[in-house]
């Protein structure tokens, strides 16, 4: 108790049960009651109330009935630190820490329009490679990453539609239906595959990345020629994709499941 009631330690206190009550808040459930704070704070029932209360005062949380939520004046305070938010600078220590893993190329894709682009790349340092480059722009019908652009960007499907589909390799998917198929397997297993689909000799494996407000941000994945890495290699760099793009959404403030 002794430490509790020190000047030093109090308001540190403070903050870590304001933190508490502010975690209770997510994308899932905005607008938990007093009630549900209390029980998933574990903070007394009295405590609880007057801290809420003093929150909604000073604009953290707004109350409507007996449910409560993010205050307006919190996301105005926020709304600086969302400005100039530089997605590549964030994202490109994982680019990294995967190509280390891995020891293949991992990119970073951004959708526009019916198109997916490259804007931050991470080279592997094996002699056979093939090139990827910031900037390269692809279509979003062939390769991993597109694949995920239409599992969990609800425009991207539409942007496709009227694109011609064109025929690369004999693996390219060739019409809505296919597309569909593999978008729903994306979801499931939380990254796609291609082999052969752009150029017969070059596979990628993809994952989403959302950002804070659980937006897909992009698509990070690795690209390999086929002669080192096939599908039955699917089943270890997968997961690991798929963690690296859990690490890269952290890094965008998601917190999502």
């Amino acid at each position: 108790m002794a430490a509790e009631n020190s000047g030093a330690s109090s308001p540190i206190l403070v903050l870590h049960k304001v933190t508490q009550i502010l975690d209770c808040f997510s994308i899932e459930a905005p607008d938990p009651t007093l009630q549900e704070i209390t029980r998933r704070t574990g903070l007394p029932s009295s405590t609880c109330q007057r801290l809420v209360q003093n929150m909604v005062r000073e604009g953290f949380l707004d109350r409507d009935g007996d449910r409560y939520r993010i205050g307006i004046g919190l996301v105005r305070w926020a709304t600086p630190g969302t400005l100039g938010l530089d997605v590549v600078r964030l994202v490109r220590p994982v680019l990294q820490q995967l190509r280390d893993d891995t020891g293949e190329s991992a990119c970073f894709y951004v959708r526009d329009g019916a198109y997916r682009t490259i804007v931050a790349v991470a080279e592997t340092r094996h002699v056979v490679m093939r090139p990827f480059m910031v900037g390269q722009v692809m279509p979003m019908h062939a390769g991993a990453a597109g694949k995920v652009f239409l599992a969990f960007d609800p425009e991207a499907r539409g942007a496709i539609v009227e694109s011609p589909l064109t025929k690369f390799t004999p693996t390219t998917p060739e019409n809505l239906a296919d597309l569909d198929r593999q978008a729903e397997e994306t979801r499931k297993h939380g990254f796609a595959s291609a082999f052969g689909e752009r150029h017969s000799d070059v596979g990628s494996i993809s994952a989403p990345v959302f950002d804070h407000a659980g937006q897909l941000a992009g698509a990070l994945g690795l690209g390999f020629p086929t002669q080192r890495v096939g599908p039955a290699d699917v089943g270890t760099l997968g997961p690991i994709v798929a963690k690296a793009a859990r690490s890269a959404s952290e890094a965008l403030g998601y917190t999502g499941p």
